[in-house]
């Protein structure tokens, strides 16, 4: 199963993320499928850079977002992409 999630790449006391899509059972910094996205939090305001057409086609095909990923996209993407971007029941 895909996982849409972020990796820390900035350097120490300095985050910086990119969101990736990747392998959800390899590890944190692990093989990336594609680069989707970055996110720098410090800077003011926190500036988001998204790829919405490809994050739209990972979610279509099954990739689940981490919890941070799903915050993050419901915060700066529009309303029509937060409803693919909902956790399905627990089964």
């Amino acid at each position: 199963m895909l996982s849409i999630r972020m990796t820390r790449v900035g350097s120490k006391k300095k985050p910086f993320f990119r969101v990736v899509l990747s392998e959800a059972r390899s590890g944190l910094q692990g093989d990336v499928v594609e680069n989707l996205g970055t996110y720098n939090p410090r800077s003011k305001p926190a500036v988001v850079s998204l790829n919405k057409e490809r994050i739209q086609h990972w979610l279509g095909r099954g990739a689940r977002p981490s919890d941070s990923v799903r915050t993050l996209l419901s915060k700066h993407l529009t309303r029509d992409l937060s409803a693919v971007v909902e956790t399905p029941a627990a089964q």
